[in-house]
């Protein structure tokens, strides 16, 4: 396996298990997310939908069938991680570290999935 292949792996393995893990909290703690939505600004029955669509945008990326597809879980990952980026950096929460990681990996997973798979 060449250095490209491991890095891509990595990342997406990571961002993978960041995803699935706010997404079961989500499911798990949903009366705790819904604080943190209404400290942001957002309205609480968006929880659940959100958790379904992260989890169907990373069984997407990993499934990697149907080009477009694929692109649009990139896309639609890209834009939750920065406007949680941009929320939490507007509440001042200090709590924007895990977008931006989050969002990291989610452009190293990008730029190397086509050499890779």
């Amino acid at each position: 396996m060449n250095t490209q292949k491991i890095i891509y792996w990595i990342a997406t393995s990571l961002l993978s298990l960041m995803i699935l893990g706010s997404a079961a909290l989500y499911f798990v703690q949903t009366e705790e997310i819904a604080k943190v939505f209404k400290l942001l600004g957002y309205p609480t029955h968006l929880i659940i939908p959100i958790a379904v669509a992260k989890i169907l945008g990373i069984l997407t990326l990993l499934r990697n069938q149907g080009q477009k597809l694929v692109e649009w879980a990139y896309a639609g990952l890209f834009f939750e991680f920065l406007l949680a980026a941009f929320s939490h950096w507007q509440v001042q929460d200090g709590e924007i570290a895990a977008s931006l990681v989050a969002l990291v990996l989610l452009m190293i997973s990008y730029n190397l999935k086509n050499k890779v798979r």
